[in-house]
């Protein structure tokens, strides 16, 4: 599965934010309690706070956005251009052809063979997390999968096999002592 903005907060929505803890920190320059503050910007009152906090302490500076959480990443621009179209190629053009899958441990194989990086499983998952990638849904379906088969499947066979849910009748849990009917 792709996400639309690979995961987090886009640039838009960190200046959003940032752009209500402005209007925070003016608020609190006029003299504004965190609890007012918090009412006319609705935001949590602990949010208020720790603005309020912070503000006290480094201005209006120390409640600009700091960017993207999470560390640097250690493959450049280019390089995560070159590993998107790695991973579109799919686990077969890198010789894994049992199955059709990327799993935390081949990406950071890729990684390490195309770009001699190493990175941990954790760090992969943080990395096609950033690339907009989800390591448990397969994006594409199976080559051999026949719709129209489904379809029929669907249409004939599932309704002879489907019963309806559970008895209508009482019962009881108790092996000794049956329900009275």
């Amino acid at each position: 599965m792709r996400y639309p903005d690979g995961g987090g907060l886009t640039a838009q929505g960190r200046a959003k934010r940032e752009a209500v803890r402005l209007q925070a920190a003016e608020l609190f320059a006029r003299g504004i309690s965190a609890v007012e503050v918090a009412d006319r910007l609705r935001v949590s009152t602990k949010s208020a706070y720790a603005w309020r906090r912070d503000w006290m302490r480094g201005g209006t500076a120390a409640l600009a956005s700091h960017g993207a959480a999470g560390g640097p990443c250690k493959l450049t621009a280019q390089q995560l251009v070159r590993l998107q179209s790695a991973l579109d190629a799919g686990p077969a053009a890198y010789g894994w052809n049992e199955d059709q899958r990327w799993t935390l441990a081949r990406v950071a194989q890729l990684i390490r063979t195309l770009f001699r990086i190493s990175y941990t499983p954790r760090g992969v998952s943080y990395l096609l997390h950033r690339l907009g990638w989800s390591p448990q849904v397969p994006v594409h379906r199976a080559a051999e999968r026949d719709n129209e088969a489904i379809a029929t499947w669907v249409k004939e066979t599932w309704p002879q096999v489907e019963q309806p849910g559970g008895s209508r009748t009482r019962g009881s849990s108790s092996k000794t002592k049956p329900a009275n009917h």
